[in-house]
């Protein structure tokens, strides 16, 4: 666990240390980007390899979009709520 929270500390300094020079920010930025595009490859092909996951991927799916779904109409809801309460006056 330390050892996890000394690499996020030292990417905070590292960060924080090169922000101001454009070219290392973008480097960052790709280097970020290619990252996260190898965690989803890595994330995809575990779920294709598990079996469990393969069997269940219909019941799975209509799970996501129910939750999808409800997200979506809660968040307007109370976007809708809250303009009513803030811009009552206007």
């Amino acid at each position: 666990m330390s050892i996890i929270i000394a690499l996020l500390v030292t990417g905070i300094i590292v960060g924080f240390s090169i922000q101001k020079i454009d070219k290392l920010a973008l480097i960052n930025l790709k280097l970020l980007n290619l990252a996260i595009y190898c965690m989803l490859l890595l994330l995809g092909i575990s779920a294709g390899s598990n079996e469990k996951v393969i069997r269940n991927l219909d019941h799975i799916g209509s799970q996501a979009i129910i939750i999808a779904i409800g997200a979506i109409a809660g968040s307007i809801a109370i976007c809708w709520l809250l303009s009513k309460l803030i811009l009552k006056d206007k």
